[in-house]
């Protein structure tokens, strides 16, 4: 599929696919892609997927304008959109990016799903946590019931299957207050986590700015947060977020391999790095 797009008639075209700007936390990444596609000759198209241009019509756009390659980077891409159109004639290879990839045949490059988490439990687990949440973002994306899934499993190892399971409406700081307010809202004093697993750093952020702001309480004394992705203001003096760092450039370096044909298409799981700071 990629030898057919690159071999004949390229265009030196990618288009990048994100639909959801507001997480701060997915601007890293895409200048990382950005720079990397650039200086290798590559021109990107960036296309914003929202409520007037869905992905079926930037699919067709990609098309139209005759991309090399096209990289889904976002959350909510309907698979069954996207396969459909795929197996039409002339649709360019697709490419996802730090999410897991449900389309046949669409090679996605993420960060492990399992290693991480089994290091954050095992981490709290020696600090003495016992009383558990797990805060995800979109609950039905596959990344974030991996990352649910394997928080439960690891903590159930060490004795511990209970856990607390909040949900925020979207990937933002104010969605991840909402979240942490209404559990706090409704809970005992006596009877909340101690600890509490967010999805990403920007739902931890908005939890620590409630617990602490609206609360009260003392982080980690009363309640720890931990984060994901190692966002820039995560270990700000403000913050202190413990979180696990994406390899970043590496996983970007394997999306353009695939691109220019120098790599087997087959989906990349790529290891972290766990940064403990005074959240947890």
């Amino acid at each position: 599929m990629l030898a057919r797009s690159l071999a004949t008639n390229t265009t030196g075209q990618v288009a990048v696919f994100i639909d959801d700007f507001s997480n701060a936390q997915k601007l890293p990444f895409l200048e990382a892609l950005t720079e990397k596609l650039q200086a290798a000759g590559l021109v990107v198209m960036l296309i914003n997927i929202n409520n007037h241009f869905d992905h079926a019509n930037a699919l067709l756009h990609a098309d139209q304008r005759q991309v090399d390659a096209i990289v889904l980077f976002g959350t909510a891409f309907r698979d069954e959109t996207l396969t459909d159109l795929q197996h039409s004639n002339g649709i360019p290879p697709m490419f996802v990016l730090a999410c897991d990839s449900q389309i046949e045949g669409v090679p996605a490059v993420v960060c492990d799903a399992e290693l991480p988490l089994r290091e954050i439990v095992d981490h709290l687990h020696a600090k003495g946590y016992k009383r558990p949440g797990f805060m995800s973002g979109a609950a039905a994306l596959s990344t974030a019931l991996r990352r649910r899934h394997h928080f439960t499993e690891f903590r159930a190892q060490k004795g511990i299957t209970e856990i607390a399971l909040l949900s925020a409406e979207k990937y933002s700081a104010e969605a991840g207050a909402v979240s942490v307010r209404r559990y706090l809202s409704e809970t005992a004093a006596q009877d909340r986590v101690d600890v509490l697993m967010c999805e990403n750093d920007i739902l931890a952020i908005g939890a620590l700015d409630e617990i602490r702001g609206k609360f009260g309480l003392r982080v980690p004394e009363e309640i720890a947060v931990v984060g994901f992705d190692n966002y820039e203001l995560s270990g700000s003096f403000a913050y202190g977020l413990t979180t696990y760092e994406q390899p970043r450039n590496e996983m970007v370096d394997v999306i353009l391999k695939m691109i220019k044909g120098t790599i087997e298409l087959e989906t990349v799981t790529l290891p972290g790095t766990l940064i403990v700071r005074k959240s947890a």
